[in-house]
């Protein structure tokens, strides 16, 4: 069932609840809607209260000023969700811009976050000192809309060939043109190298080697940003969360207690 929170300016945030016991926050990329997230979201649910949400402007979620977009502001509108849910502190778990977000989440408010897993983002699109930037025809093919050219981004070819529901899913969305380009604008615009010192959740860093959109040093800086991150790379592209089974497993065995974990 769809439940609504209230952001500070009034906007209602849409999000839903699957599974029980300790909540873990889903907070999906760029112009991506809540229902996204698939069968990671619904293997989790057998471990966990997985609460998730579509960001303001996208799918049942209401649009707001989408001139005034930024990750910082899409944190605000996840502590709304948090609040609204009756959840004091989770474990949140960010995928592309969503990771951006979650870096405010954990950096503004900690206490509001257990244990911080950010999955193909990084802190900034400026290349900084890593020497990797972006690539511009996989920028231009991910503005596209046109999904034969995004889906290379993300999906090794034989699993989305064999699971075209989820990936319908996953670029399935309702949004506004202003709404969109909003969304790009919020994090293209990103930039919170200067407040991953200040991280204090425990946090995995997970990313695939060919990740076309996000290159591989922008994560290891990102790691190396926040204190005693753990660092994982994988062999995949953008959206591994969903076509390799390695990071669910990984995801799982750092969020749950030690004593349920896998050996």
């Amino acid at each position: 069932m769809t439940t609504f929170a209230i952001a500070d300016d009034g906007v209602r945030i849409a999000f839903e609840e699957h599974g029980s016991g300790v909540p873990v926050l889903l907070i999906a990329g760029q112009a991506t809607g809540m229902h996204g997230w698939g069968p990671f979201a619904d293997a989790l649910a057998r471990d966990f209260r997985v609460i998730a949400f579509d960001h303001r402007g996208i799918g049942a979620s209401e649009e707001g000023d989408a001139g005034l977009y930024s990750t910082r502001s899409f944190a605000a509108d996840a502590v709304a969700v948090l609040d609204a849910a009756g959840v004091a502190a989770a474990h949140v778990v960010g995928h592309s811009m969503g990771g951006r977000v979650a870096q405010w989440l954990a950096a503004d408010d900690p206490g509001r976050v257990r244990r911080l897993v950010l999955i193909a983002t990084t802190a900034s699109d400026r290349a900084g000192g890593s020497g990797a930037r972006r690539d511009p025809a996989a920028i231009a093919d991910l503005l596209s809309g046109d999904r034969a050219r995004m889906r290379p981004l993300f999906f090794d070819d034989g699993w989305a060939d064999a699971h075209p529901d989820v990936v319908d899913g996953f670029f399935g969305r309702v949004a506004s043109r202003p709404a969109l380009r909003g969304h790009f604008a919020a994090s293209r615009d990103h930039d919170a190298r200067d407040a991953l010192a200040g991280i204090r959740a425990e946090t995995l860093v997970i990313h695939g080697s060919r990740d076309a959109l996000t290159p591989v040093p922008h994560a290891r800086m990102l790691a190396d940003g926040i204190p005693h991150a753990r660092f994982l790379e994988l062999d995949a592209r953008h959206g591994l969360h969903l076509d390799t089974p390695a990071v669910l497993d990984a995801v799982r065995d750092f969020l749950l207690p030690e004593g349920q974990r896998r050996d």
